[in-house]
């Protein structure tokens, strides 16, 4: 015979469990899907919680959003959301592929601040950017405009979080981190998922591809960038996450390790260089298999070192 006592204890416990569900359900083990670009090895990431898809960042051209795109679709479920991290055109230019194909998906940036960057950002591509090895900004990306109507409106087509978390439409959420200083982009977005230990360091973040330091960043940047990673390491090292990162491979936190170190030497080598032949030479003796030498490594150089 079971005892009263027992019996209560059961009960208790059930109406726990009970109590539990849908709190439970609310915070579903996330997957990330990687889609690698061909364009400057720029990543996309699709997250899902099982009822809908969110992306973050969405490619460099049109025809490769487009494959994006068709890979969303692919995964059967409801493309809700469309998350930009940052103000760089190799992370922007397939929205107006995602606003044409999912016209209910909302996207979004994490402040004001990256808003602004992305339209500043445009029309400097539009303008012809800084290096002849970026395509131009597409058509459809042009900001809208009394002389140009059919324009991208960047004001009203992205929109806003409203506070520091990206949650998931049926479950799930990501906090996420914008009080950046000026680093790789005037301002940054970066998504940590504690649900799955997944740390999202946008173009914090490079695994094997020398980091973008052309155009306007300057050394006072490049030792900022450093130092946020340094930051990162400390606040995030014990919780050893999956590192995705804005330019090659996933990894582990060794990989913000590896970044450090590369900045300590890149650092070292422009202020000691001959001239940008002597730093590229050393920089990629350094790095043989790093991707990108003849593009941010190139421009890179070319920025801080003069003629």
């Amino acid at each position: 015979m079971i005892s009263r006592s027992f019996k209560s204890l059961m009960v208790a416990a059930l109406t726990v469990a009970a109590a539990c569900l849908p709190v439970c359900a609310a915070y579903p083990d996330l997957t990330v899907t990687v889609h690698k670009g061909g364009f400057a090895t720029v990543n996309s990431y699709i997250i899902s919680n099982g009822k809908t898809l969110t992306v973050i960042d969405v490619q460099r051209k049109g025809y490769e959003a487009q494959k994006l795109a068709d890979l969303v679709r692919s995964m059967g479920l409801p493309l809700t959301q469309v998350f930009i991290t940052h103000g760089h055109t190799d992370h922007f230019t397939g929205m107006h592929v995602f606003r044409d194909l999912f016209p209910k998906a909302r996207i979004l940036v994490a402040d004001e601040a990256i808003r602004r960057d992305v339209k500043e950002y445009a029309i400097y591509m539009d303008q012809g950017g800084a290096t002849e090895a970026e395509t131009p900004l597409e058509r459809p990306l042009r900001p809208k405009s009394a002389s140009f109507p059919e324009g991208f409106d960047y004001e009203n087509s992205i929109g806003l979080l409203k506070g520091p978390v990206l949650n998931f439409d049926g479950g799930g959420a990501c906090d996420v981190m914008s009080t950046y200083p000026a680093t790789e982009a005037p301002h940054m977005s970066t998504l940590y998922c504690k649900s799955i230990n997944a740390l999202f360091l946008a173009d914090l973040g490079y695994n094997k591809v020398h980091p973008w330091m052309g155009d306007d960043i300057t050394i006072e940047r490049v030792v900022a960038w450093k130092k946020e990673l340094v930051r990162l390491r400390r606040e995030y090292g014990q919780l050893n996450p999956t590192i995705y990162p804005g330019h090659g491979d996933p990894g582990t936190i060794a990989m913000v390790d590896e970044l450090i170190s590369y900045f300590d030497n890149y650092l070292r080598i422009v202020a000691n260089a001959e001239n940008r032949t002597d730093a590229m030479m050393q920089i990629t003796r350094l790095y043989p298999d790093y991707k990108e030498a003849d593009f941010f490594l190139k421009y890179s150089l070319i920025n801080h070192i003069g003629e």
